[in-house]
């Protein structure tokens, strides 16, 4: 193993394990653009678990531990799904309201204008949670100039509100298709991060809360997330170190209105991992049969091919020759375009996070976690 390896101090694997999974890792780091990484994985029962990380932090020299904390980019909407299920037990909403009976008009109005007709009033808060809606990415490349992906990948970092979200879906880009018939067997599906934009502000509004205040009192406080927070919103429990810097393959990239903006988390493996096991054993909600509303459908994604979605959920199918032991497996959770991931393999009871703070890393995520599974 590398001398810039730095492995948990309360590992627990074989020998063998161990040996593979940092080959795993020491190949990973070797790659031309990957700068650093930050892996680990946990059996079900938590009493085989093994966690790496190996690179530098920073430009500065400061060597990644398997506790430094990362911007987990689009793992977020797995928190935004959970606070969506809460209120939708609570009361405050529920999934097949119109959004147009939450949002502000100046939200909605002419939101969704597609062939001439504006389809807002037909989209519900499942149609958002399921990227089923039609609405554009605002990360998607505009009608003019550069996309909000090749501007911050260029390092250019900026600032922006809701209301610039809205303006940019109304402004630069067009819906895809109508709002699905949520009815059908299938919904056409594609990924849409104003959706979920638009789900934190129907949080804000039907809670009275802020979303810092929600992730709070909801998610971090009941699971003792003391490693996660919301930039320039809530702080961490506990004393962290600086978290890890996101490269445009060796550049370090300094974006911190950008994170701000996005409304995505700063995490560590392990309150990630804490949390996706609260999860998915229901100590979030009221009835644990909620979590059952994650995976109520999976449609393929057009714009993310060949992830499927279902509530705030991805899911990914590894094939007979791919799998460990030659049986097809599934991994469950989400994954975010910094090279991020979360998931869980329910064949193995098997739970997987990590990072490899890359700005244009969303496909490394898949092949590692197969690999990950069959060194395991």
């Amino acid at each position: 193993m590398s001398n810039r390896t730095h492995t948990a101090d309360d590992n627990l694997v074989a020998d063998d394990v161990h040996t593979r999974l940092s080959t795993v890792l020491d190949e990973l780091v070797s790659r031309r653009r990957i700068h650093h990484a930050n892996l680990a994985i946990v059996s079900g029962d938590g009493q085989r678990r093994w966690a790496a990380a190996a690179g530098d932090a920073g430009p500065e020299g400061t060597p990644l531990t398997p506790d430094t904390p990362f911007f987990v980019a689009s793992i977020t909407k797995r928190f935004i799904i959970t606070l969506i299920l809460q209120a939708h037990e609570r009361g405050e909403l529920h999934l097949d309201d119109a959004i147009v009976d939450h949002l502000p008009e100046t939200v909605t109005d002419g939101l969704h204008l597609y062939k001439g007709t504006d389809h807002t009033p037909a989209i519900t808060i499942r149609h958002l949670a399921s990227h089923t809606s039609g609405l554009p990415d605002h990360f998607e490349k505009p009608r003019e100039g550069r996309s909000l992906f090749e501007l911050l990948a260029a390092g250019e970092d900026m600032a922006w509100s809701l209301d610039d979200v809205v303006r940019m879906v109304r402004e630069q880009h067009q819906p895809h298709f109508a709002p699905q018939d949520l009815a059908a067997p299938r919904q056409r599906a594609r990924y849409s991060d104003a959706g979920f934009q638009l789900l934190i502000r129907l949080l804000e509004i039907t809670s009275g809360l802020s979303f810092g205040q929600l992730l709070t009192e909801r998610i971090f406080a009941p699971l003792d997330l003391r490693h996660t927070w919301l930039p320039g919103r809530t702080q961490p429990a506990a004393s962290v170190a600086v978290p890890s810097v996101v490269h445009a393959k060796d550049r370090p990239l300094h974006l911190p209105r950008m994170i701000e903006s996005c409304n995505d988390l700063i995490s560590t493996t392990g309150d990630l991992l804490r949390f996706q096991q609260g999860l998915l054993a229901g100590e979030v909600f009221t009835d644990p049969a909620t979590v059952e509303l994650l995976t109520e459908r999976e449609n393929l994604l057009r714009n993310a091919f060949p992830l499927r979605y279902g509530l705030g959920t991805m899911t990914f199918k590894v094939g007979r020759l791919n799998a460990p032991g030659r049986r097809p497996v599934t991994l469950v959770g989400h994954s975010g375009v910094t090279g991020t991931w979360l998931f869980h393999c329910p064949e193995l009871d098997l739970h997987l996070a990590g990072t490899v703070d890359q700005g244009r890393g969303q496909r490394t995520p898949f092949a590692l976690m197969v690999r990950m599974l069959r060194a395991w």
